[in-house]
């Protein structure tokens, strides 16, 4: 028996930031009703989760560059959610949760909620599971040394 092999139709860039933005759109909608987008939810989310931490591993955990972290920090300081603070020298920094930062996470996560749910739900659980588990391998992959500028 002849099993043909697929092979991929299009650019493999475009066909993922496509669903990026789709999937950030979805998001992003839910997350408006608690006052923030995706990315501020995020951010408020690993901060929650790494206790105060330093920007560059801050970005580093995020898979951020230095300059995105610090214009996506911006309006969480400015909006009093997280605090940037001393760290163990003078040249250091840790970024830290407030209680408003505490208590504008627990708001929106009631919204990113309904927002996974309803991705859940629009694609069903199986192949949610299998785009992580996909996503996951393919992030492995690509961040193995072989392939690092």
């Amino acid at each position: 028996m002849n099993a043909t092999i697929a092979t991929p139709k299009g650019c493999t860039n475009f066909k993922t930031r496509q669903l990026a933005r789709l999937l950030s759109r979805h998001y992003d909608q839910e997350l408006a009703k608690a006052g923030l987008k995706t990315t501020q939810y995020s951010l408020l989310s690993h901060v929650l989760h790494q206790g105060p931490v330093a920007p560059g591993e801050l970005a580093r955990r995020m898979g951020l560059d230095a300059s995105t972290l610090t214009r996506n920090l911006q309006p969480l300081l400015a909006a009093g959610w997280l605090v940037q603070a001393a760290g163990a020298d003078a040249r250091s920094r840790l970024i830290s949760l407030t209680a408003s930062g505490r208590d504008k996470h627990t708001q929106a996560m009631g919204h990113w909620k309904a927002a996974q749910k309803s991705v859940n739900a629009t694609l069903g659980v199986e192949r949610v599971a299998a785009l992580h588990a996909l996503l996951d391998d393919c992030t492995d992959l690509l961040s193995a040394p072989s392939l690092s500028p």
